[in-house]
């Protein structure tokens, strides 16, 4: 079932649905959410800064989520032995990086004004820029040897041993001290953000995923025809 649904010729045949859907959803998403963050409050303690919130939390679940998804496409070539899969994680690998970067960008933007500081090397902040790292490795990986297949194998086993990191990154500002505030709303005592903030948050986070999901497909469509030119 799993093999059919990401085969592919399954992809080729759907990519002039999916593709344009995501882009409405996208521009869809955006409209609503620019009007959210326009409307939504200022914080009674950090003020109008607040609203870096609305780009450096999405971009920081989307970094996580890119990896996730990156190490089980990775996971599934192993298993079923499709090379698709690893076509998958190579399109949506840098994706992941830029996401993982403006989380990195965003937050010392947004730390300087509040915490005084751009940076501080606590549990947070470095598992954050370690999964940076693992991105960028991975990419690299990818092309450093003659063989295609070789290397996305090699990048592969990188990238799943490297996915200890995801909830290393989840749980660390709960079990080590952190400038970080801990997490609002995936926590055991429910959500702990104002409403009229957090519907913007959400529809921030669609507005990404929406990008990430057209721009996907985009990447895996080109990476299909360069295979294909490589043969030629």
């Amino acid at each position: 079932m799993i093999k059919q649904l990401f085969a592919r010729q399954n992809f080729e045949r759907n990519f002039r649905f999916f593709a344009p859907f995501s882009l409405i959803c996208l521009l869809g998403f955006l409209t609503l959410a620019t009007f959210a963050i326009i409307n939504s409050p200022n914080d009674y303690q950090q003020g109008n800064a607040v609203k870096m919130m609305y780009v450096h939390v999405p971009a920081a679940w989307m970094s996580l989520l890119v990896y996730t998804l990156m190490a089980l496409f990775n996971l599934s070539g192993f298993i079923w032995k499709n090379p698709f899969f690893y076509l998958i994680s190579r399109a949506i690998a840098p994706i992941g990086a830029v996401f993982c970067f403006i989380t990195l960008a965003t937050g010392a933007i947004w730390g300087k004004p509040i915490w005084g500081t751009w940076w501080v090397w606590d549990a947070r902040l470095t598992s954050v820029l370690i999964l940076f790292f693992l991105y960028l490795g991975y990419i690299i990986l990818l092309d450093s040897f003659d063989e295609r297949e070789k290397g996305e194998k090699i990048a592969a086993i990188i990238s799943i041993v490297g996915f200890i990191n995801v909830p290393i990154i989840k749980f660390s500002v709960e079990y080590w001290n952190s400038l970080h505030q801990p997490a609002s709303i995936i926590r055991s005592g429910g959500v702990a953000i104002d409403p009229a903030m957090l519907k913007p948050l959400l529809l921030m986070f669609a507005v990404y995923f929406s990008y990430f999901v057209f721009i996907s497909l985009l990447r895996v469509k080109t990476e299909i025809l360069q295979k294909k030119l490589q043969k030629y």
